[in-house]
């Protein structure tokens, strides 16, 4: 277990809240929280982002109107160092009303799936899909690839307090691998797309809250348990309890 919860610290901030919890693992301090709860984490949280996909020549993958528009991110976990510089995170979108909210329909503009992938957004809308983007994390830091295991679980915690049932995202097929201990599963009937160029090959997967321990890796339940106990004042705080008492989470 990754969690120490006798570390753990809830600060009301407005009308918002941030939990934050030290990660034995990745040797990261985990914040959860919202873009004005934490706009001084945030801007740390996107200037990281930008350099880091820039560093790998993909910076055409993130929307840059998402990133100047607070609102458009629901939540986001940052990880930070000991020297309190942020290391890597991901942010979310979502809950959403249309499937046109989501940046797959872009990701997938003329390609012969694109009414597949609609459907499958559209036909989840009822329950609650968040979509988690603009995931990186600085492969400097000593302990990225435990780092990578923390963020694959932000999927299940955001659709734990935004009280959805689905969580979506949209990602290279390497990344996707990476996610799979979650309980990320691949949507195989929907061919990848070339996005954002023909080195990749995107494809979409998809959490369900109630069902991820079937898929999930044993050490990931355990920590996505941990983690959500942690998180539970968060509910009451950002007005999640009674979205994720009737996603039934």
């Amino acid at each position: 277990m990754s969690v120490s919860v006798a570390e753990t610290a809830f600060r009301g901030l407005s009308d918002n809240a941030s939990a934050q919890w030290w990660d034995r693992e990745s040797e990261s301090t985990l914040v959860l929280s919202t873009p004005t709860a934490e706009p001084e984490l945030w801007d740390d949280f996107i200037e990281g982002a930008l350099r880091s996909y820039r560093k790998h020549g993909v910076e055409r993958a993130i929307d840059p109107s998402t990133l100047v528009d607070p609102a458009a991110t629901s939540l986001f976990l940052a990880a930070v160092d000991d020297a309190g510089h942020v290391v890597g995170g991901v942010r979310t979108q979502g809950p959403y009303r249309e499937p046109e909210e989501s940046h797959a329909l872009v990701e997938w503009a003329g390609q012969d799936s694109l009414p597949l992938v609609r459907k499958m957004i559209e036909d989840r809308l009822p329950f609650g899909v968040v979509e988690v983007k603009t995931a990186w994390s600085d492969d400097r830091h000593p302990h990225s690839r435990a780092l990578a295991s923390v963020l694959a679980r932000m999927p299940l915690h955001a659709t734990f307090i935004l009280g959805a049932k689905f969580a979506m995202a949209t990602a290279a097929a390497h990344v996707l691998d990476r996610w799979r201990s979650s309980g990320g599963v691949v949507a195989t009937r929907i061919p990848a797309t070339p996005y954002p160029d023909e080195r990749y090959e995107t494809k979409m997967m998809w959490w369900d809250q109630a069902e991820f321990t079937r898929t999930a890796d044993p050490q990931q339940i355990i920590a996505t348990r941990a983690e959500t106990r942690v998180l539970l004042p968060l509910l009451e705080d950002i007005g999640g309890l009674a979205g994720a008492v009737q996603a039934g989470v």
